[in-house]
């Protein structure tokens, strides 16, 4: 489904991703995990189209996309849930929502969508006539999951769904996120949370300082000592 070769990426004179090579096969989930600065977000954003590669190649179902204006991604189905949420607090929840399903495929099917989302996330139906602003960040994080599969995705990139939620509410997301890839929607997760994301994903890449330095099936690579020692402090 989607095939990144050899992808550079940089900011300026400054490389911030080098030769960086992933794979998600159809209704697979993958996650991608690292240390702060490792390049994780920028990787998801340019495989959103928000940063532009310097080189390398991005294929999505066998077409190349990696010089498609931003907006082309999301028409190819590709849909980005952002660090920090990035939601419009002042605009209702509804109209959050509303805002992923802008593209006419997706807005022509806006109801069934809606109720979609509001079952996998019943606390977001409450919510909806609300300022979007005014809910808890767990629910922020619902809300703009949902806003990303209100446009119909066929590959959804999440980037630290679990960052500054507590406890109780990141099982409940990753929970939720385990749903959504049942159902056979793709999934690439960016995540430190590497217990967390490991258990999810059935691949995984580790990136370090913008570099690919390891993956395998996820489960393997939980057991070897280096990935222990270095993100879950054991020996």
């Amino acid at each position: 489904m989607l095939e990144v070769r050899n992808l550079r990426v940089a900011y300026g004179a400054a490389p911030a991703l080098w030769d960086v090579s992933i794979r998600v096969e159809t209704g697979e989930l993958v996650c991608v995990v690292g240390p702060n600065g490792a390049g994780k977000t920028t990787l998801i954003n340019t495989l959103a189209g928000l940063n532009r590669a310097a080189g390398g190649s991005i294929a999505f179902h066998g077409v190349d996309i990696t010089r498609l204006a931003a907006h082309r991604f999301c028409e190819a189905g590709i849909a980005i849930v952002p660090e920090s949420r990035r939601l419009f607090t002042g605009m209702t929840v509804l109209e959050n929502l509303e805002l992923g399903s802008y593209l006419p495929a997706a807005r022509a099917r806006r109801r069934e969508t809606l109720e979609q989302v509001c079952e996998l996330f019943p606390a977001v139906r409450q919510k909806l006539p609300m300022p979007a602003g005014s809910l808890s960040g767990g629910q922020q994080q619902m809300v703009a999951i949902g806003r990303a599969l209100m446009a119909r995705p066929k590959l959804l990139l999440l980037d630290e769904p679990s960052l500054g939620l507590a406890p109780s509410i990141v099982m409940d997301m990753f929970d939720a996120i385990r749903r959504i890839n049942a159902e056979g929607l793709s999934v690439l997760l960016v995540e430190q949370n590497v217990s967390m994301a490991m258990e999810l994903a059935t691949h995984a890449y580790v990136l370090e300082e913008g570099r690919i330095v390891m993956d395998g099936p996820a489960h393997d690579l939980m057991r070897r000592s280096e990935i222990r020692k270095a993100y879950l402090g054991l020996e």
